[in-house]
Order: C-alpha cells, then structure tokens, then sequence
C-alpha cells in the first residue's frame, strides 16, 4: 500500500470510540419539575408487563432508532411516548456525560425540565407508575456504593501458549461500582443512580 495513500486515509478519519459500533445506543432523560416550592426529580416505575426489568426504577428513555435525528431526539421521543406529554412541554435540555457500560451500552443521558406536569399521562404498556423526589434530598443523601467484581474466565480452547505466562498469565479483574438511593420504599439504583449521581454533584 502507498504512502500517499495511507494518509489520505488518516486524513479522512474522524476519530470515535473503537469498537462503538458494536455497543447499542440508547438514551435517556432526567426529567425535573417545580413542585410546591421547590424542583424535584421525576421517576417511573417499570411496568411489570415488560421483559426486561419490570418494576425497576428507570428514567424515561430507550434504544436510538434509525429515525432519530441523534441522540436528544431519541430522549426526547422516548420521553413523550412514555409520559404522555407533547415535545413542547419539555425546555431546558441539556446534555450529561455520557456513559459507556460494560455490558455493551453506550448511554446519553440529558436533563429536561417538564413545564407542566399535571399533563403527565404514563402509557401504561411501559410506564407502572411516576414518582418525584425532591433534588434536595439528594443533595443532602448521598448514594451508597458498593462493587462488583469480574472475574476473567478464557474460554475453554483459548491459546495460552500464544502470550507471555500461558494459564499463568495475570489478569486484570474488573471493578463495577453500584450506586444505590433509597428514598421511604423506593429502591434507585444502577444506571439510573449513576447518571443521578453525576447530575447531583454538576449542580451541587
């Protein structure tokens, strides 16, 4: 291959995260609304009805689709479709650090303010129910974190003999820290206290 070539190609390259188009996108919004006096943090409750992870705490959102101008249209539709409420009832969005999960996820977070609240009518084929708590809480609480240790298992015709050490060779363990907030009987915790966590101490 030539040279000339070669540097054509670099050129041309914008640089992403390797391996990114193997991760599924989704994205998500942390949605805020003025309560009495003061601003709160909107959740839903999964419904039972789902396959995946039914009656956890979640906010709204899910997987970027074709049709998704990027990844704040993606919030934005999920947001909508789950709550009910039309786009322009949500002002004030920004983007939060997005994250990348082990498990294969990239996730873009964003926060939202919902202007009218008492519009809120959850679909009930995703959504169990809605509930809000007060950002003070939070700020004032902050989350319990414990980890989770992966181990490295080979598959069973790994080439040993083909890296320094063979079975012997030293590898890296993972570490997963879990956020958890527990608020009367509501359990929050995973990604959802993750991206809560970071959004507490930005504003803090």
């Amino acid at each position: 291959m030539e040279l000339e070539r070669i540097i054509k190609k670099l050129k041309s390259h914008t640089p992403t995260i390797l391996g990114s188009e193997k991760f599924s996108k989704y994205a998500v919004m942390l949605p805020l609304v003025q309560k009495e006096d003061e601003i709160h943090v909107l959740f839903e409750v999964r419904s039972l009805e789902l396959r995946r992870q039914p009656g956890e705490i979640c906010f709204p959102g899910g997987r970027i689709d074709l049709q998704d101008i990027d990844e704040k249209g993606a919030a934005l539709r999920e947001t909508v479709e789950e709550l009910g409420i039309s786009r322009s009832e949500i002002t004030n969005i920004f983007p939060l650090d997005y994250m990348i999960s082990p498990f294969g996820m990239i996730v873009y977070p964003f926060v939202g303010l919902i202007t009218n609240p008492e519009n809120i009518h959850p679909n009930p084929s995703e959504v169990g129910e809605v509930f809000t708590v007060p950002i003070s809480f939070f700020i004032h609480h902050s989350p319990s974190i414990y980890h989770i240790n992966f181990k490295a298992e080979p598959e069973e015709n790994f080439p040993y003999e083909l890296i320094a050490g063979g079975e012997n060779y030293n590898w890296r363990t993972r570490d997963l820290e879990e956020y958890f907030y527990l608020y009367h009987d509501k359990v929050i915790w995973g990604l959802t206290a993750r991206i809560l966590s970071h959004f507490i101490e930005m504003v803090r």
